[in-house]
């Protein structure tokens, strides 16, 4: 089982590539090496293969907040998981359904929200993407100010807020406040929430969610 991830940039043209895509090449360098692990193509649009669908999420929220650093910028994102084949040589030419639901993901779900999740467990589906509709309400309007911190929170999930006032040169009710505003602890409940979920289909060997 893995998930794949199929996207693509929110007001790209708007923006000087130069500003974002430097930014996107170094965040799916931490992933892997292009073009199996991850490809950019058609300019603003990319396909990336997180191998344990559990991060998928934490991946998905972390790509979003540091697009969202940039003025005007945001990020389309269709999460598939599943199987998929093991013959190929540049992701754009995988198969299975990891593929297959990351694409139809991307296709349809995300027509309504930025981000949706898609496997073969329905209810699954239903519960994952309710609950992401709600937290996409908070991360659809972060600032730029909300944005930068939750980067450097989900960079630094173990430090402190006194650290991260400091690396962001503000005070520590400044940081408590755009903590608050970010909706960063809801948010981070709720990929607890996905990642015990995916986690347990995959303990118990149910590696078809």
């Amino acid at each position: 089982m893995t998930s794949i991830i199929t996207g693509d940039i929110i007001n790209s043209r708007n923006v000087d590539t130069l500003i974002w895509m430097p930014l996107l090449k170094e965040t799916f360098q931490e992933i892997g090496t292009p073009p199996k692990t991850w490809e950019i193509f058609r300019g603003d649009s990319f396909q990336v293969e997180i191998t344990q669908p559990e991060n998928a999420l934490f991946f998905a929220i972390k790509l979003k907040a540091i697009l969202k650093q940039i003025k005007n910028l945001d990020v389309r994102i269709g999460i598939g998981i599943g199987d998929k084949t093991a013959n190929y040589k540049q992701i754009t030419e995988g198969n299975g359904e990891a593929f297959i639901f990351s694409g139809k993901a991307f296709d349809t779900l995300v027509k309504k929200q930025n981000l949706a999740i898609l496997t073969n467990d329905e209810s699954f589906n239903m519960q994952i993407n309710t609950t992401l509709a709600l937290g996409l309400l908070i991360m659809d309007n972060w600032t730029i100010n909300s944005a930068e911190f939750a980067v450097k929170y989900l960079n630094n999930k173990g430090t402190t807020q006194k650290i991260l006032a400091k690396e962001l040169n503000i005070s520590e009710s400044s940081a408590s406040e755009r903590r608050k505003r970010a909706g960063l602890d809801e948010i981070m409940q709720f990929e607890k929430i996905y990642r015990k979920m995916v986690m347990h289909k995959k303990i118990n060997g149910c590696y078809s969610l």
